[in-house]
């Protein structure tokens, strides 16, 4: 049975049921409400007090829909934000299909991160990955409908692994409250890989490369701003100061470099480049000290919007060329040179150059890795942020509209997507210079000074070595090219492992089938050879035989019975 009523309404809530608006209205129209809506919805996250709202009732079961604190609502800001700029970056989409998708997506993650409760957590966290899927499959292609298939079974898998876990805890507990969980319980286990999964934790990773750069142009903005930092969140509240986050970190921050420096499709570098990113909030979780904890919420603040212009320049050169692979774009900025500015901010701000996002955020954690004491951690960080202005800083700009004269002459990008470029390439530069305002709603007070020599010096020190070395790698010709070609690390296993392991159980089934009909067969044939022996026309059976016999033996038989009946 349902509550009384519902103290407050979840602002999740409000986007998904406008989102259903969205079908019913006339082209202007559509766009000014999908335009309202965000806005209407970040007004009332601004209104929120403090507290557990919309508490209801369902199947003796109580369900929080609506927590606020200083966690969620820094989320609440964020997601709010990106769903804005995402609508304004897909204001030229006519169909409305994405465009529902995209709120109802984008409405599940808001209200995912207000959820008190493990239930109404798994009910948006289902949500989240039913609608986004739609973001990869409207763009219509066969390699975007296999990796969106492949992305929901991953994203359904998470859910069900979330579901698992909240079945269990509250077995064992009697509460079903999204509060810190213990990792070496059952539940708190499945819990940690659910999360995991969609912060695409090493091994767990792929679902990412493979499903975002085969979304549509609109799509991979949106999908860049939501289901990894509702991870992120969820680690947060669930599961901070778990001590094996910090080495999961700080892997995730290194190993995608590699990756990414091979890669030719700029869309999966980027991607790439999300993981390693989604590295460093998780070690900031994973350290779980006040200055750590708002490091990752903070960076997960600028990383949304810096990773947003990055993916919305490369969906402009992708809308205006139809490819976004590095070995056949180069000197687009002669016509698209709004585009490459607002490109190089996003560059700038993901490399942490100075007066840029990046720089005030990652900041944090890095200075809270080395104040507790993670040296090994504090160098792996370090070495990761060379890494990414190689990989994201350098190399996106470059080879899209620097590296050579592809010949193409493209028009500039449509003028919604210059605007959403625009507004966001200044949040990316105003957070950079005047960081309090972030500072100020962080998850914890801390007291913290980016703009120190020492921190200014070393961060540009770091910038300038890895500046050269790619210019020394570029001028020996040790670069690797750029090259049509698909390039697999784990996901070797289920593309190339996992099918010789198909093939070969197919082998041994097939094997076993045939040996198991031919088996029957042979007993067949012996049965049917047997009847034959005994039945044929020279078997002892169908050999005439004295009446008196008969009758005798029919005798015996009822004798038999009736002794039998009496017993």
């Amino acid at each position: 049975m349902i509550g009384d009523h519902l103290i407050e309404i979840s602002p999740g809530l409000v986007i998904i049921l406008g989102a259903l608006l969205v079908p019913l209205l006339r082209s202007q129209m559509r766009r000014i409400w999908m335009l309202a809506l965000p806005v209407i919805v970040f007004f009332y996250v601004l209104t929120l007090d403090h507290g557990q709202h919309g508490v209801i009732t369902v199947f003796d079961l109580e369900l929080t829909t609506l927590r606020v604190d200083r966690l969620s609502l820094i989320f609440g800001y964020i997601f709010t934000i990106a769903l804005w700029l995402g609508v304004i970056y897909q204001l030229h989409v006519k169909g409305w299909l994405e465009q529902v998708a995209g709120l109802v997506y984008a409405g599940s993650a808001i209200g995912a991160v207000f959820a008190g409760d493990l239930v109404t957590l798994f009910l948006f966290w289902e949500g989240t990955a039913i609608a986004s899927v739609f973001l990869i499959w409207a763009r219509g292609t066969e390699h975007a409908l296999s990796a969106g298939m492949r992305y929901l079974v991953v994203q359904v898998g998470s859910g069900v692994l979330l579901l698992a876990g909240t079945m269990i805890h509250y077995g064992q507990t009697g509460s079903i409250a999204f509060e810190s969980f213990d990792i070496e319980t059952t539940a708190g286990l499945l819990i940690f890989i659910s999360f995991g999964i969609k912060a695409a934790f090493p091994f767990l990773h792929n679902w990412l490369q493979d499903a975002y750069p085969e979304a549509t142009v609109t799509g991979t903005v949106m999908l860049s701003a939501f289901t990894t930092k509702l991870a992120i969140y969820s680690l947060a509240r669930g599961f901070a100061g778990t001590e094996i986050l910090v080495p999961i970190g700080a892997t995730m921050t290194a190993f995608p470099i590699f990756y990414a420096v091979i890669e030719n499709d700029l869309r999966r570098v980027l991607s790439y480049s999300l993981n390693n990113q989604l590295g460093f909030m998780v070690v900031g979780i994973g350290i779980g000290t006040e200055l750590s904890i708002s490091g990752a919420a903070a960076h997960a603040f600028c990383h949304i919007l810096y990773k947003a212009l990055l993916f919305m320049s490369m969906g402009a050169v992708l809308h205006r060329v139809g490819t976004v692979k590095g070995s056949e774009l180069g000197g687009l900025y002669k016509t698209m040179p709004w585009t490459t500015a607002f490109c190089i901010v996003g560059a700038a701000s993901i490399s942490a150059f100075p007066l840029f996002s990046g720089f005030i955020s990652k900041a944090l954690i890095i200075s809270a890795a080395m104040k507790e004491g993670y040296f090994w951690t504090w160098m792996v960080l370090l070495f990761a942020s060379a890494g990414v202005f190689h990989h994201s800083g350098i190399k996106i700009p470059f080879f899209a509209f620097f590296a050579h004269d592809s010949g193409m002459r493209p028009k500039e990008a449509p003028l919604n997507m210059l605007i959403a470029m625009g507004i966001t390439a200044a949040l990316c530069i105003l957070i950079g210079i005047f960081p309090g305002p972030l500072y100020a709603i962080l998850p914890y007070d801390v007291t913290y000074h980016a703009y120190t020599v020492e921190h200014v010096v070393t961060q540009l020190q770091l910038l300038v070595f890895s500046a050269l070395a790619f210019t020394v790698l570029m001028r020996t010709g040790l670069y690797p090219p750029e090259l049509h070609s698909t390039n697999l690390d784990f996901d070797w296993f289920w593309r190339r492992g996992g099918r010789a392991v198909i093939r070969q159980a197919q082998a041994i089934w097939v094997g076993a089938y045939r040996g198991f009909v031919a088996g029957s067969w042979r007993r067949v044939g012996v049965l049917i050879e047997g009847l034959y022996e005994n039945y044929g026309p020279d078997g002892p059976l169908s050999r005439t035989r004295p009446s008196g016999a008969m009758a005798l033996w029919v005798s015996v038989l009822l004798t038999g019975f009736l002794i039998f009946s009496y017993i």
